[in-house]
């Protein structure tokens, strides 16, 4: 038996640099054999008509909780199962799921419910490790982050947590709590990703952090300093660092609630396509109808409401995660904040593949990397969903 392919026919392709018209794309194996701007000499492949569709890199959400009324905090594979089998059907091929501010146990009990599902063929978007965001942040950029279990970096909870599991790929952090430096350093030593959030720093703090690997700004603007006075002297926060340091890299949620369109120009213009990378942030509500629901673990989380398109406290004094998904990402930027599409594709794939250090198999349309495709019209409606070569979403018309 030859290898069996599939070739995607009449599509926009849309390359790092550039959009392939009438593009030619061959799979076989999971992987991407062939990117052409001319017919691919392939007989009795399977054949995918994108009939004038874009085609992309699968999506790469980097930071997410939940959807289709599930959270990674409730306590059941199948909560991480249906959320990726939610976000699947707006374009996103791979994610990190992110466990919130917790206890200990609630923490490692999350990590190891995460390996068993990681274990299932899941037909839905792919896992690529853990996000741990919390519990060591600043109390008052909290935000939506339980304040019961809000507390500085203990070595003997920290290292009894990453000895329970080896998902873990990176780990937000508020840098200036005490022993937050020494914590970013030995998780650089395990090669996790030490991230700034949910902080009061200040930018000598920042730029400390950033010397001691904490090289990534979580939802930038979001539970963080700007410019802060204190006795009459004023100071530069989190934001002014993130675009002061050139190697800094950002994320945003760019659900079009979180950040005016203003704010998103601003990032672009600053920090680039090369080092923003869109996140949704979802909770459980991504998918769903509005209404009161529920961040994190579905026994004891924090209530929140679901109005406008967006969380909220039910005091409405603060927005509690989002609700988009990866295919309003891209639309905000490119519709909303006139972003070029070729470069808001990016912030979505490559970019957060290289920030993980995924970039190696996916992120980008090219030879011998894995097939994560993305097929969507003109106005980033998702059409089609390949993760390793196999359709695990087609739209119905």
């Amino acid at each position: 038996m030859g290898k069996a392919y599939k070739k995607i026919i009449n599509g926009r392709i849309i390359t790092p640099n550039r959009v392939i018209v009438d593009g030619q794309l061959l799979l076989s194996e999971g992987k991407i054999v062939e990117v052409s701007d001319g017919n691919i000499d392939a007989p009795n492949s399977e054949i995918i008509d994108a009939k004038g569709s874009y085609v992309a890199p699968g999506f790469i959400d980097m930071h997410v909780h939940g959807g289709g009324g599930a959270d990674f905090m409730d306590g059941s594979i199948d909560a991480f199962l249906t959320a990726a089998k939610t976000h699947v059907r707006y374009g996103t091929t791979a994610l990190l799921p992110t466990i919130l501010t917790s206890t200990k146990e609630q923490i490692i009990q999350s990590l190891a419910l995460y390996e068993q599902a990681a274990a299932r063929a899941i037909q839905g978007s792919r896992f690529l490790g853990v996000h741990i965001e919390g519990p060591y942040f600043a109390m008052k950029q909290r935000g939506a982050q339980d304040p019961r279990y809000i507390r500085d970096p203990d070595p003997a909870e920290y290292m009894e947590i990453l000895a329970s599991s080896s998902s873990i790929k990176r780990w937000s952090i508020a840098p200036e709590r005490a022993g937050a430096i020494a914590f970013g350093r030995m998780l650089r030593e395990r090669n996790i990703l030490p991230s700034i959030a949910h902080t009061d720093a200040l930018y000598a703090d920042v730029l400390k952090a950033f010397d001691n690997g904490y090289t990534l700004v979580t939802h930038l603007y979001s539970a963080m300093s700007g410019v802060t006075r204190r006795n009459a002297y004023r100071y530069g926060g989190v934001i002014e660092s993130a675009y002061l340091l050139d190697d800094m890299d950002v994320e945003i949620i760019a659900d079009g609630k979180h950040l005016p369109p203003e704010l998103l120009q601003l990032v672009y213009k600053i920090k680039g396509a090369d080092r923003t990378a869109l996140i949704t942030d979802a909770m459980r509500a991504a998918a769903m109808p509005e209404g009161p629901s529920v961040l994190g673990n579905i026994a004891d989380g924090m209530a929140v409401l679901v109005e406008d398109g967006v969380a909220k406290l039910p005091d409405r004094t603060a927005f509690a995660g989002s609700i988009a998904t990866a295919d309003r990402l891209v639309r905000t930027m490119v519709a909303g904040a006139g972003i070029p599409l070729v470069e808001a594709v990016r912030m979505i794939t490559a970019t957060p593949a290289r920030i993980l250090g995924v970039d190696h198999h996916v992120g980008v349309l090219a030879n011998g990397k894995d097939a994560d495709v993305v097929l969507f019209n003109d106005d980033i409606e998702i059409r089609l969903t390949l993760v390793n070569g196999d359709i695990v979403y087609k739209h119905e018309t």
